[in-house]
Order: C-alpha cells, then sequence, then structure tokens
C-alpha cells in the first residue's frame, strides 16, 4: 500500500518498516493500517518486543534491550560479604547473564521481588541503612546483544512524571530516581541545573528521564503520542502455520479443542491503537509482537471512594489539581479546613502542601495510627524526616486528643467519609459507628490509583494473583515469575513497575533486569535452532 496522503498519514508505521526492516534483517513490504482486512498469514512485521508505556520501568527496559550490560567493576566490593562472593565467581559475566535467583538468594529488602532487591543492592549498596556507596557496576554496550524492539507512550519519554510538574512538593532523593548509566547529579550538572539538595522537583526528574533516552541513544526504540486500544493473542488453525516464519516464537502453544476440532497453535500478540498527529488527527495502526512488556504503570485511574457527593467539583483527586488550585489563590483566605482523605505518601504530600501554605487540614484516614502496614512505618526517619513530621501529627493531633479542632491540623483516625454534601460539608463514621459533619473549603481524596489495563481481554483480571479481580498495585499485581517477570498466566506477555508491586523508581529497574535475561536466552536459543537447521536436516554438520 502506498501513504500518498498528508505528512502524518503512516508516519509511525513507515518508521517502524525503515527501522525494523534493517534490524531484522528481512524485507518488509507494507504495514497494515486497522481498517484493512489482515489476515494471519499475510507478510506482516512482527517485532521481537513491544514495550508498553514509555516511563522509568520502560526505559529502563529498553537500556538493557538495546545491548547495554551490566559488569562487577574491577575496584569495587560489596558491603555484603556473601553477595560479593557470587560477583567474584562470575566477574567476566554481565549480570545479564548471570543465575538471577541464585545472587538474589538470602537478600532482604523493601521490595517482595527478589531481583528487584538484587539489582536495587548492586546499585545502591545498603542505601535503607543511610549509607551513600557508589554503584558496584559498570556499563558496557555489547552491539551484538540488541533485541529489536519499540516502546510506546501517550507522551514524552517519562511517563506519568511530566504530569506531575504541576506539584509544588519535593520527592525522593534523586539518585533514587535515576537510570543506569547516567547519575542524576551528572546530568544537572551538563544541563547547569541549580540543585540545592538531594531532593529534587518531579519536574527536574521528568527532564532527566526524557534527556536519558537522548544520552544514551535510544530515541529510534520510542513513539511519543501513541494510545494502545487492544492488546491480544492471534489463533491459528496447525494446518495452516506457516513453518517458514523465523521470527515466530519457538515454544509455540497448542489448544485442544472440544468435539474433534482441529487443535489451535497460540501465535504472536496483535497490538492496535492510533498516533495523534500534530494537527490533532488519529493515525490508527496494527503490530505484531512475539512478546509484550506491560510497563504502564498505576497512575491511569485515582481511587475513589464510591460514595454519595464525591463527583462534586469540590472533590479533587490528583496532587496536580491540588496545586493549581493553590497556586492560582482559590483557597487564599478561606476559612475553613482542607479535607485530605487517604494515609499514604501523596496524602502526606498534600497535608505537607497545605500546612506550608498556612492552610488548615483536616485528615481523615481508615487505619489506626499504630497500623504496622502505614508506609511511615517502613520509612527511616533519618531519611524522611518531613513524612515522619506528618506521622507525628496523625498521632498526637488527633480530634479524640482534643475536642476542638486544632487551628492547622486535625486527624480523624479510623474513620470513613459517608458522604459529600451540596453546601461543602462532609458526613464521617467512626469505626464505633459514631457520625460527625464537618464543614471543609476543598476535598481531596488521596486513596492511591489503579491501572488502567483496558486495551487487554477483561482488563486483565485473568493476569492478577486473584482471579476476576481488578488489576492493584498492593492488592492484587499480575502474577509474575519472580525472576523472569512473566505472567504465570499467559506465556510471553511480562510485566513490570507498579503493576507487579514496585512503586519504587528504585526497584522497578529489577523487573528490567528479569525480563533483559529472560529474553536474552530464548533470543539465543532461536539462533541456535536457526542455525542447526541450517547446518542438515538432524542439526549436525
Amino acid at each position: 500500500r502506498s501513504y500518498s496522503g498528508p505528512e502524518t498519514e503512516g508516519q509511525l508505521l513507515n518508521s517502524f518498516v525503515q527501522y525494523f526492516g534493517d534490524s531484522l534483517g528481512r524485507k518488509i513490504k507494507r504495514m497494515p493500517l486497522i481498517e484493512e482486512t489482515v489476515l494471519p498469514g499475510d507478510s506482516l512485521l512482527t517485532l521481537p518486543v513491544v514495550i508498553i508505556g514509555n516511563g522509568p520501568s520502560g526505559i529502563c527496559l529498553s537500556y538493557l534491550l538495546s545491548g547495554y550490560r551490566p559488569y562487577l567493576s574491577p575496584e569495587a566490593i560489596h558491603p555484603n560479604p556473601i553477595l560479593h562472593t557470587k560477583l567474584e565467581e562470575a566477574r567476566h559475566l554481565s549480570i545479564v547473564d548471570q543465575d538471577l535467583e541464585y545472587l538474589s538468594e538470602g537478600l532482604e529488602g523493601r521490595s517482595s521481588n527478589p531481583v528487584a532487591v538484587l539489582f536495587d543492592t548492586l546499585l545502591h549498596p545498603d542505601a535503607d541503612f543511610g549509607y551513600d556507596y557508589p554503584p558496584v557496576l559498570h556499563w558496557k554496550l555489547e552491539q551484538h546483544n540488541y533485541i529489536p524492539h519499540i516502546v510506546l507512550g501517550k507522551g514524552p519519554p517519562g511517563g506519568a512524571w511530566h504530569s506531575m510538574e504541576g506539584s509544588m512538593l519535593t520527592i525522593s532523593f534523586g539518585d533514587w530516581m535515576e537510570l543506569p548509566g547516567l547519575t542524576f547529579k551528572e546530568w544537572a550538572a551538563s544541563k547547569r541545573r541549580n540543585i540545592k539538595s538531594d531532593r529534587v522537583m518531579p519536574e527536574e526528574i521528568a527532564c532527566y528521564y526524557k534527556n536519558y533516552v537522548k544520552v544514551m541513544g535510544l530515541q529510534k526504540n520510542f513513539r511519543d503520542n501513541v494510545y494502545i486500544t487492544s492488546v491480544s493473542r492471534l489463533y491459528r488453525g496447525e494446518d495452516d502455520e506457516d513453518r517458514s516464519q523465523l521470527n515466530e516464537d519457538i515454544s509455540t502453544q497448542h489448544l485442544e479443542m472440544e468435539d474433534g476440532q482441529k487443535s489451535l497453535i497460540k501465535r504472536n500478540w496483535e497490538v492496535r491503537g492510533y498516533q495523534r498527529a500534530t494537527d490533532g488527527s488519529h493515525v490508527p495502526f496494527c503490530l505484531f509482537a512475539e512478546n509484550v512488556a506491560l510497563a504502564t504503570g498505576t497512575f491511569d485511574s485515582p481511587g475513589r471512594l464510591q460514595v454519595e457527593g464525591e463527583d462534586f467539583p469540590f472533590v479533587l483527586h490528583s496532587m496536580s489539581d491540588f496545586g493549581a488550585a493553590i497556586s492560582k489563590g482559590k483557597l487564599r483566605g478561606k476559612a475553613d479546613p482542607v479535607l485530605i482523605v487517604g494515609a499514604g505518601l501523596t496524602a502526606a504530600d498534600a497535608v505537607l502542601c497545605a500546612y506550608n501554605n498556612n492552610i488548615p487540614v483536616i485528615h481523615v484516614f481508615r487505619r489506626r495510627v499504630t497500623d504496622t502496614s502505614l508506609i511511615f512505618k517502613q520509612l527511616p526517619k533519618k531519611l524522611y524526616p518531613e513524612y515522619h513530621k506528618v506521622y507525628h501529627m496523625m498521632c498526637t493531633q488527633s480530634h479524640t486528643v482534643d475536642s476542638n479542632l486544632h487551628s492547622a491540623y486535625t486527624s480523624f483516625p479510623e474513620h470513613n467519609v459517608l458522604s459529600f454534601k451540596p453546601e461543602m460539608k462532609c458526613v464521617l463514621q467512626s469505626a464505633s459507628g459514631l457520625k460527625k459533619i464537618l464543614k471543609f473549603s476543598v476535598a481531596l481524596v488521596l486513596i492511591g490509583s489503579h491501572p488502567n489495563l483496558f486495551f487487554l481481554k477483561d482488563q486483565g483480571r485473568s493476569i492478577g494473583h486473584h482471579s476476576n479481580q481488578p488489576i492493584t498495585c498492593k492488592g492484587n499485581p499480575i502474577e509474575i515469575d519472580p525472576y523472569t517477570y512473566e505472567c504465570t498466566k499467559e506465556a510471553n506477555l511480562f510485566a513490570l513497575g507498579p503493576l507487579v508491586g514496585d512503586n519504587f523508581v528504585r526497584f522497578l529497574k529489577g523487573g528490567a533486569l528479569g525480563i533483559a535475561r529472560c529474553l536474552a536466552i530464548r533470543q539465543k536459543k532461536k539462533h541456535e535452532l536457526i542455525e542447526g537447521g541450517d547446518g542438515g536436516g538432524d542439526g549436525v554438520p
């Protein structure tokens, strides 16, 4: 098909063909548009890997798939002697080529995924104890390890971090936000950014991620303004299988059918969507992939209380909206306090933001202040003094301590919101059933967010730890193999980052390591199979 329309027409598709036609070593005739009738037997572009999401998870995975390999630095000594001994045993091998299960055995950290803990301790040894040890790794670019892939994202590289630019708050340490091969401080110095402390603004991190892709030469793998509409499996009758296609996964799965029907073969993934052009038009596309990696994060859908009145315009669900309201002076001079619902770090950020702007706060949350699962219990006081300040107020400035509301801050532990009223009032209920009505100027519901996996069958409910329940970061993450990050319930589908419970950038990098190793092993086996086939009928020279 000839793309003779406007310049933007087919731009995404043709760029795929031009680049991957060379990379895959095959002649790509055409790239089908979504409205075309696509037959499984057509000569179509099939990519080894499609990554959905261009935040830090997708960027880090692209970095490793591009051939960058971590090795133990010559002079490095890891503070964990057992781990260091293991690393010395295979010093000549990159970490990607080593047994990750063996290396991560016995390690402990603030992630439930062992490879995440392993990679974090190699990049930030003993960080949770307050030490600032340098990484024990150095990186090499090995072109022969490149695996063709594409990273699809709605906006510029950096993902949801770009939507946090309106935030007035600082976040975690800059070096904990950085990606392999380029420290945040090096980048800031090269851009002549004046970073006054170890804590940095979200917009700085977003800019760092965007520049990281350019500095590391990853741009050719990234496509912006891309929206995915469906990701589905292709099936084909066994008799119709095209044996000549070398890009088909060597571990083809057969599905036995009832009533004597012929078996179907589970083939590659079909990825459909559209790219938004500069003129606002939508250019649809259809790709095929051997493997799909989900790196979408969990910021798509803010958590909701599902109570009466939650849709009133004075009930907000994001920090950016709250920051914008403060910046525009909408809360200046208001006598009534801000109502903040939630007991996580984002809610704590909102408390700090209001507190620093002299806005009184009513803080409502369901848990007891002694609940060991509160995030504040997991954060070292030395590293996060401001969050522990909030936690101290949650404990000591409760409404039970003083019947009158404190002028600056009052907490309501073990309370639920029953409803919001049009006159800017809120009905609360305590654990004992006692109801209270409070007046507020604006309400901010910050009870987490959930991924929006609408492009998967049943929104991905079948691939979680608890089948037929929505995927959530804490309660029901995607179930994966702990060392390959492949979905246990769907072959050739991978997930990393918040989708598998790793909210911190520090730990999502482990997912990229696990996936890169898994795909590298499969790629090697495929090449061996192909080369063996060329040597003779039985594969023996």
